[in-house]
Parts: C-alpha cells; sequence; structure tokens
C-alpha cells in the first residue's frame, strides 16, 4: 500500500510552498483534494505559460497526483461544501495571507469543533513578531532567513540562490511537521495546528552560518578564504563565494571547454586526508613534504595560489574525465550541471528522481519525482489535475452527496458552472 493511504487532505493551497507540501504527501498516496477558485483556478495555472490555454508547467509540476474542485467560497452553498469536506478529511493545509482563513470562517476553533481530530497546516511568511502579518515571497525569505547575507563574494552584494529553498524548503518542513501530527493523534486521536513560517525554514537551511556567527565572536574564521588572505572579519558572518562550509577548503574551477560552455566547471575540495592524492594528480608531489605546502596550517595563506595550480590540472580535463580520476582517489568533487544535462541524466529517470508525465493538454513534459525513496511504498507520479475536473466525483463519493444535491448545488453556481467538468475522455 501507499505509505499515506487513506488519509484525505484538504488543499487551499496555491503557487509554490504549500503545493510542494501537498503534492509530497500526494507522491506517498494520501488522497490531495485541491480547492481553486471557478474560473481562474490556482494562479500559477496562467503564469509563465509557453502553451497556449494549457496550465503552466509552474503549475503542472507543483500539483501532481491531486484531485481539483471548484468552489465558490462567497456562496452559501459553496460555503456548506468546505464545511462538508472539512469534517471528513485528516489535513487543511493553507497559505493564504496572514488572517485570510479567519476572515472567511475557518478559525481554528470551529474547525477543531467540528472536526477535533482535523490536522490544520498553515505556511506563512514569518513567525509571530513584527513581520507577522507581511506578505512574504522566495527571495524576501531567502533575504530574512539569513541565505542572502551570506552568499556570494565578499566583495559583492548579497545574492539569492537558485534553489527555492523558501518556497519549495518550507513546504517540505510543513509536510514533515504534518506527518508527525498525523502520528501523534494515533496516540492522543486529536488534530492540531502545524504553524511554519518561510523564515524560520530557510534559517533551518543556514544553521551552519548561525554556527559560524557564534565562533567568529571568538576569533577569526580560520577555514574561510578571507583569512588566508590576511582580510580582517568584521562583526557578522561574511560572504564567503565557493568555499565549502564544512572546514575543508573548496572552489569551482574551470574545466576544459570552459570558454564556450558557461557549465565546463568543477567543484573541487582539498580535503586533508587525501592532500598527498591531490598533490599527485596534479603533478605536485613536492608539495606533501614541503613546509610551505604539507600542512592544512600552512596552506590557508596560500589557497589562491593552490586552487589556481589545481585549475591548470582541471583545464585540461572535462568536468567528467576529471571526476573519473578524482573519484579513483576519493578527492571529494563534483561537477556543475546545467538543468539540460540534468534532464538528460538516465540514471535519475531510472530512479524516479526526473519523470516525464503525459498531459492530455500539453502533452509529455519532465518533471522532478519524488527525493524520497521508501522500500516498500513506491511513488507513481500521475499528471497535475484540470481545473474542477474532480468535482463530481468529490461530491458524490467523497461527501456522499445524492444526485439531487449535487444538482442543485451545480445549479446554484457553487462551482462556477451549471455542471461539473467531465474527465478527459481518455481516461
Amino acid at each position: 500500500m501507499k505509505a499515506l493511504e487513506g488519509v484525505r487532505i484538504l488543499d487551499f493551497t496555491h503557487v509554490q510552498s504549500g503545493p510542494t507540501c501537498t503534492q509530497l504527501l500526494a507522491w506517498f498516496g494520501a488522497d490531495v483534494i485541491k480547492v481553486e477558485r471557478p474560473g481562474t483556478g490556482d494562479i500559477t495555472r496562467g503564469q509563465l505559460c509557453d502553451l497556449p490555454d494549457v496550465d503552466s508547467l509552474y503549475f503542472t509540476m507543483l500539483n501532481h497526483n491531486k484531485r481539483s474542485i471548484t468552489l465558490d467560497t462567497k456562496t452559501p452553498e459553496g460555503m456548506d461544501v468546505l464545511w462538508e469536506m472539512a469534517k471528513v478529511c485528516d489535513v487543511l493545509v493553507e497559505n493564504f495571507a496572514p488572517g485570510v482563513l479567519d476572515r472567511m470562517g475557518f478559525s481554528w476553533d470551529k474547525l477543531h469543533a467540528v472536526n477535533p481530530r482535523l490536522i490544520v497546516a498553515s505556511v506563512k511568511g514569518f513567525g509571530p513578531g513584527p513581520y507577522a502579518d507581511c506578505k512574504v515571497y522566495e527571495n524576501v525569505a531567502q533575504c530574512a532567513g539569513g541565505s542572502a547575507s551570506t552568499t556570494g563574494f565578499r566583495d559583492g552584494p548579497p545574492l539569492v540562490t537558485g534553489a527555492q529553498i523558501g518556497d519549495s524548503g518550507t513546504g517540505l518542513h510543513l509536510a514533515l511537521g504534518i506527518v508527525t501530527a498525523l502520528f501523534h493523534r494515533t496516540r492522543s486521536g486529536l488534530g492540531q495546528k502545524v504553524d511554519c513560517a518561510m523564515q524560520d525554514g530557510v534559517l533551518n537551511l543556514c544553521r551552519i552560518k548561525l554556527r559560524d556567527q557564534q565562533r567568529l565572536e571568538h576569533g577569526p574564521l580560520k577555514e574561510y578564504s578571507q583569512f588566508g588572505d590576511g582580510e580582517p572579519f568584521g562583526t557578522s558572518v561574511p560572504r564567503a563565494g565557493n568555499d565549502s562550509g564544512g572546514g575543508q577548503p573548496g572552489r569551482i574551477l574551470k574545466c576544459k571547454g570552459w570558454e564556450t560552455d558557461p557549465n565546463a566547471y568543477i567543484y573541487f575540495i582539498t580535503q586533508t586526508p587525501v592532500w598527498g592524492a591531490i598533490c599527485d594528480v596534479i603533478g605536485e608531489p613536492g608539495w606533501k613534504t614541503d613546509p610551505d605546502y604539507a600542512k592544512p596550517a600552512a596552506r590557508l595563506p596560500r589557497l589562491n595560489e593552490i586552487f589556481a595550480r589545481i585549475e591548470q590540472w582541471t583545464m585540461t580535463k572535462t568536468k567528467f574525465e576529471a571526476m573519473d580520476i578524482l573519484n579513483v582517489h576519493h578527492i571529494p568533487c563534483g561537477p556543475i550541471l546545467s538543468m539540460k544535462e540534468i534532464a538528460e541524466e538516465t540514471s535519475l529517470r531510472e530512479t524516479g528522481t526526473v519523470v516525464e508525465v503525459d498531459h492530455p493538454l500539453r502533452g509529455k513534459y519532465l518533471s522532478v519525482g519524488n527525493p524520497i525513496k521508501l522500500s516498500a511504498s513506491p511513488t507513481e507520479v500521475t499528471r497535475s489535475p484540470l481545473l474542477g475536473e474532480h468535482t463530481n466525483e468529490i461530491l458524490r463519493d467523497v461527501l456522499k452527496f445524492d444526485d439531487s444535491r449535487i444538482a442543485a448545488i451545480l445549479a446554484s453556481g457553487a462551482t462556477g458552472a451549471t455542471e461539473a467538468p467531465s474527465r478527459v475522455a481518455a481516461e
């Protein structure tokens, strides 16, 4: 069976942070019912579109394995349906702006009274404090969570990362909170609130920088290139370029073809236990015993020279040739893979990390698969739903409404149409 089979999720989420969370739960087998506004649905259906009259990849890649129901919550009939769903669902997930759920009438107290077993999970930008009512987006979260101030080169401005650590990262945190609350419910019998702030999620991923902030109070951070270059430290953790956060000097170095390929680079770490092997590989065996290079402390003020010499060697090899040679000697390294290379990597297809999905309007497209592999509960990635595609079956099969009640709801306009959308003929 699927790991979360039998768990029903009422999905009030939109854009990225919430849908990341509910998609992960759906991949594990939960029945995720996405509630959308009639006519438009999740705003990302129409954002960054690459094909006319087709849901965007932004939407499809965040809403696999879900069902969609359209409801107008401004109508009495629409609100009645939502309350009925709250009674039969295990988890309600939302990432509205602060206060929206309460203004809709879905306060925690009311929901808990209707369904004491219901877990209500929320993503917000900030936790309690001076910014609690502020709306937050990906890059804002990266800045407020400490990532941007510690990313980039020390002589340049703060930078955000291409990884969506604010949105998708917080969604992953929230999913863990939900599963934990579900486990707790098996013992207590009661639901609870699960809150995850984007600032908090980003900071959790930046914990080594908070570590370094405390270390800085007791002296310079000697593993940073800044120390080896003789530049003084300020009062907060600096930007450290491509230095390794684990205490071993690391840099991104050019490889063969870098003049025309923007990703012909490799990340190279001069780890102490394999220093001798590094010296042999790059043709500097004398460095193994030279007092200026033999010990880590001696190498610190010479890191620029050392990495320049290593780069002379990496520039004679493609990043994959360098990988093959370095891995034999257990020298830590990694190729800078472009999105094109990742999309074409067969091993990622074989493990389900990258999947090909067939959509009735878009056709075949690539998406990320479940990054978490369970041996007894494999993940099958199915396409995202069309807007309101499952309205009728949810009213009938989940809420157990009879035909006359369904007809009355449809006629009221609560679903945005006089009749529910039908499934795609091909299915």
